[in-house]
Formats: structure tokens, C-alpha cells, sequence
């Protein structure tokens, strides 16, 4: 959390518009960075107001994945959306390049060490993966509920979630050791 807040912190600071949008609905949406980058206005919008659930084919399962916009993450988007002078068929994140609609995952990765660097971390520690495991990360400490990050993750196999959140022999025998017979 600490480091969330910083680079949220650093962006708010530092007027970078996109960017904070990009932070805030990495986190929020819990993406793969495709499905991030891939996503449009009109993805997200309704009107001139962002939604506070939206709905994503992911490219990789072919599979809709819903996800929860926070307040917090509307109004950056709203922002971004209105200094942009982004239209509701546009990218949510254009490229400056003329040959490519939306960022690139390698730039969007670009993006993300900036950050990461920028609050004084090794970026070799994170990555833009790290943006989507970093709610459903918080959602399994405060729940312990597995089957609630697999639905938010978008995945069709129990097994992935464990793995995917590096759920430890230490996680089974706590939650054991809460649960009296």
C-alpha cells in the first residue's frame, strides 16, 4: 500500500494526467496489459460520466471479465478523458505514434519502471503484472476468498488462482487454524 500511495502520490503531484488514469485503472481492473490498453471510451463511459463497473472481453481466456471502477479511478479518468479531448470511439490511452492506436505493452512496461523508479524502487522487482496482482492481492489477505479473486481475475481454473497469488502451505494452515470444528 505504501507504494501505491507513493506513486499515486508523485502522479497527483507531478500533473501527469494519463498516467495517473493508467495507475488507477491497472489497479482497479486488475487487466493483463493488453486488455488494459485495448480498452476505449465508450468501454468505460456512459455520457460524459465513467461507470462504476464495466465489463471486458479479455484477448487471452475470450472470456468477459467485470471489474469495479472506484471513485477514485473515475475521477482520473474523467481528467484524462477531458484533456485529452478524447472522443467515446477513442482509445482510452492513444500512442503519440501514428502507426499504433492505443500503447504499446512495451511502453506501457516503460511507463511502469518510471514509476516504480520514481519512489525510489528497483524496477526489476515489479512490473506491469504487478499492477494486476496487486488488488486481487489485497482482496485474498482481507478475505481469504479464493473463489471471489478467481472471478475477478477472469480465471476458468481454481489452481491458477493459488498460484497466480502464491498462496503457501503458511496461508492454508492459518486459515485452517481460524476454522473451529
Amino acid at each position: 500500500m505504501k507504494e501505491i500511495w507513493g506513486i499515486r502520490t508523485r502522479l497527483q503531484l507531478e500533473h501527469q494526467t494519463r498516467d495517473l488514469a493508467l495507475f488507477n485503472l491497472a489497479i482497479d481492473s486488475k487487466l493483463h496489459s493488453c486488455d488494459l490498453l485495448n480498452i476505449r471510451v465508450s468501454d468505460i463511459t456512459q455520457g460524459n460520466q465513467v461507470l462504476p463497473r464495466a465489463i471486458v472481453m479479455q484477448q487471452k481466456t475470450h472470456r468477459p471479465v467485470q471489474f469495479e471502477i472506484t471513485e477514485q479511478t473515475r475521477t482520473s479518468i474523467l481528467a484524462w478523458i477531458q484533456c485529452a479531448h478524447l472522443a467515446n470511439s477513442d482509445f482510452l490511452f492513444p500512442s503519440r505514434i501514428s502507426a499504433s492506436p492505443h500503447l504499446s505493452t512495451r511502453q506501457y512496461a516503460r511507463i511502469v519502471d518510471a514509476w516504480i523508479e520514481s519512489i525510489g524502487l528497483d524496477a526489476t522487482g515489479y512490473g506491469t503484472h504487478t499492477l494486476r496482482r496487486t488488488k486481487a492481492t489485497l482482496i485474498y489477505r482481507r478475505t481469504k476468498n479464493l473463489r471471489a479473486v478467481q472471478l475477478l481475475l477472469g480465471h476458468t481454473k481454481f489452481e491458477n488462482t493459488v498460484r497466480y497469488l502464491g498462496i503457501e502451505v503458511d496461508d492454508a494452515l492459518e486459515i485452517a487454524e481460524q476454522t473451529e470444528i
